[in-house]
């Protein structure tokens, strides 16, 4: 699971778990991503936990929560060891690994092993933030506001938020962070105390034959035999302050570390995550899951397929561009194949329709009582109408949000810029400027591809004319709406060579745009430039419309959930957003489709089993001759290895990396993917289907031990259970 995928809600109701001052009951089992202050509410005695939930979470300090971290990649990891070792999956590490490579020495590839601390390396552009504090301050920040609506609410709420963490951040030693944030459109405020350590280094990583067994193919599919891992290990200044890396620097030295246990799993198994989930929007009107179904997903889908089709093929024939380019690869399929399945998942599962059925229940419910009239109003409308009005233009506005895109464009952004300043804001520089702007030109169009950006260029021209009518982008028609197929197919990959080749490729051509107007008329030039000018006036207008919905949705969203709780009587989790988060459940398998069951434990007998060879499906050798003498050490059962297995425990993105524990608080799996008939779930979460891929600590430890030779790692780490060696 990469840092930037997603996981979803139930169909028939927007909130599953309550908290009230009794243990929380629940609409849907195991749905729920919940602060650290909300785990000694939930009926876990019951459900298998062994440990005191004060053992997880202890405002005092001393829980578990204290050893898992946030990457600030975007995923989770955790310490494994009181000398710092850090435990993440391998496609957390992934980015660590291609800035250490070159053309001859590819550590995706071939898989590191540092062999001891002198041979760590820099993970360069890593650092972690730790966990110290987590507080609801939402009664602080709403103080006083009670009576406020519009601007002068939102200027309160920011006054009193601003007050408030400066005058906590005051209080806290140096090297820790205080942030105050808004949850689920300002209807929670918490506060998050957090310390930042800055040198990072790689220790370990299988090869990709076994980090990424499967690629893409297997990629957020159920059966899985990947051994997503990676260990890094932090380091401080001697006194243990945080600071750049630097040979004098010393190994961190956690407060708390998890213990690993090898005593296996069986079927419907308590477990537990914790980790630092991203982005959710479970609690989100009808009209927001429309659009993500009917717009922005499938724009998402076709976008990110074609940013990675375009760098394979620039890598095919240029071994450092291969290297460069493999981590942005896998992040681009990994995100378009969750968000395929994401818009598959809300399409085939009727969450649009049943979402609507809970506003028209809602609706009626107000309706029913006049202090609930008085109390709301007709928001619900209000939503209806505003949403109506902002999307009615719904997929031309996801791609114009988009274009240009940064990830793949240089030139054609630098001449829109030059024409928003020089033909709509009537901006002219003096020869001076006009020099320091070229130079500014040259260096922006040094970091491009000028084949990547032709690519990308194509594809959003195509994008723009398979719009349906009513939502045509006039400036595009005004060039090529006169022909069809194949022939506009190749007027626009014309038009792209005049951007990406023509005279507006020239920083100094595109740079005399600032200056003196001269009388020369270039129909090519022309077309460009009223190109680009239409193309910023329409980016412009939908900034508008887009501002004009931002300042009013939030209060109406607030109102939505505070409906909703009083409807249901309920108080709702916090939807996700990067900070630590618990979930739970069981070890279990689902049914994938009719006829059809998947049992929640995979082997490496079958991860032999799907060896062909070839890429993404070519198993090392060594692991074929360890499964064939049945040396697994202590890291074995039933004549094989177990490399992963399914729980109902609740994630997103953002969770990769997450610790997996038992009832007894021991950390048995390293979450690292979801399931594709689960996808959909930052919308919703489906019991039946939604599951959580995770490795088991055991392959793990295999690997390390068996496999590669560095069980030196292993007198690190605290072991316990399984059999003796």
């Amino acid at each position: 699971m990469k840092p930037i995928k997603r996981t979803f809600l139930s169909i028939l109701l927007i909130v599953s778990v309550l908290f009230t001052a009794a243990p929380f009951t629940y609409a849907i089992p195991d749905e729920g991503m919940f602060t650290p202050d909300q785990i000694a509410g939930l009926p876990l005695k019951a459900r298998g936990l062994k440990i005191k939930p004060s053992d997880i979470y202890n405002p005092a300090g001393g829980g578990l929560s204290e050893a898992v971290i946030r990457l600030s990649i975007g995923c989770t990891a955790e310490f494994i060891s009181p000398e710092g070792l850090i435990l993440t999956n391998h496609h957390c590490g992934f980015d660590a690994l291609v800035s250490a490579s070159t053309p001859g020495k590819d550590l995706v590839e071939t898989g590191f092993n540092a062999g001891g601390r002198a041979g760590e390396i820099p993970a360069k552009g890593y650092s972690i933030d730790i966990f110290q504090r987590i507080e609801n301050v939402t009664d602080k920040v709403k103080a006083g506001t009670e009576a406020l609506t519009g601007d002068e609410l939102a200027a309160t709420l920011k006054k009193n938020a601003d007050a408030l963490q400066a005058a906590e951040q005051a209080k806290v030693p140096a090297g820790s962070t205080i942030r105050i944030q808004a949850i689920d459109s300002g209807y929670f405020y918490y506060l998050y105390e957090t310390k930042q350590i800055k040198d990072i280094r790689m220790v370990f990583a299988p090869p990709r034959n076994i980090g990424v067994y499967g690629g893409d193919p297997d990629n957020f599919e159920w059966t899985r035999h990947t051994g997503d891992f990676s260990i890094m290990r932090a380091y401080t200044a001697p006194d243990g302050s945080s600071a750049e890396y630097s040979p004098n620097n010393v190994p961190f030295k956690p407060r708390k570390f998890l213990t690993l246990s090898i005593n296996g799993l069986k079927d419907n198994d308590f477990v537990f995550v914790l980790g630092y989930p991203g982005g959710t929007t479970r609690y989100r009107e009808s009209q927001s899951i429309q659009y993500a179904r009917d717009a922005n997903f499938p724009f998402l889908v076709k976008w990110l397929n074609a940013l990675s089709a375009a760098l394979r093929q620039i890598g095919s024939n240029d071994e450092a561009k291969r290297i460069e380019f493999q981590s942005d690869i896998a992040s681009f399929d990994n995100s378009r194949k969750a968000f395929e399945g994401g818009y598959l998942r809300l399409r085939r599962a009727g969450v649009v329709e049943a979402r609507e059925a809970e506003e028209a229940r809602m609706a009626t419910w107000i309706a029913a009582n006049p202090e609930r009239q008085k109390k709301y109003g007709n928001f619900l409308a209000e939503i209806k109408t505003l949403s109506e009005q902002t999307n009615a233009t719904s997929k031309r506005d996801v791609i114009i949000r988009r274009f240009p895109d940064p990830n793949s464009m240089v030139i054609f952004p630098q001449i829109l810029n030059t024409v928003v300043a020089t033909q709509i804001q009537g901006k002219t520089l003096n020869d001076t400027e006009r020099a320091a702007k070229q130079k500014e030109i040259e260096a922006a169009f040094a970091k491009g591809d000028p084949a990547f950006e032709s690519d990308l260029l194509r594809f959003f021209l195509k994008a723009l004319a398979d719009l349906p009518d009513g939502q045509k982008f006039k400036p595009a028609e005004d060039l090529f709406g006169s022909l069809k197929g194949k022939a506009r197919r190749d007027a626009e990959a014309a038009f792209v060579d005049t951007i990406v080749k023509g005279e507006y490729s020239s920083p100094a051509k595109l740079a005399g745009l600032y200056g003196p107007r001269t009388m020369e008329f270039d129909p090519v030039a022309a077309k460009i430039i009223s190109f680009a000018k239409g193309l910023a006036e329409e980016r412009q207008a939908l900034a508008v419309r887009s501002q004009n919905f931002a300042s009013k949705i939030d209060h109406l969203r607030t109102l939505y959930m505070m409906a909703l709780s009083e409807m249901k009587g309920i108080k709702p989790y916090p939807d996700a957003n990067f900070t630590e988060r618990f979930s739970y459940g069981n070890v279990k398998g689902y049914q994938s489709r009719e006829a059809e069951y998947r049992s929640p434990f995979t082997t490496l007998r079958g991860l032999i089993e799907k060896d062909t060879g070839e890429i993404p499906f070519d198993a090392p050798q060594k692991l074929k001759d360890l499964q064939k003498s049945g040396d697994f050490g202590r890291w074995g059962e039933g004549g094989t290895v177990p490399v992963n297995f399914l729980s109902t425990t609740d994630i997103i993105g953002g969770n990769s990396g997450s610790p997996i524990l038992n009832g007894n608080g021991e950390q048995v799996g390293l979450c690292f993917d979801g399931n594709f008939e689960g996808l959909g779930n930052d919308y919703y979460y489906d019991p039946a289907v939604n599951r959580t891929i995770s490795v088991d600590i055991r392959f793990v430890l295999f690997v390390i031990d068996k496999f590669s030779g560095a069980g030196y790692l292993l007198n690190e780490m605290k072991i316990v259970g399984g059999k003796k060696s």
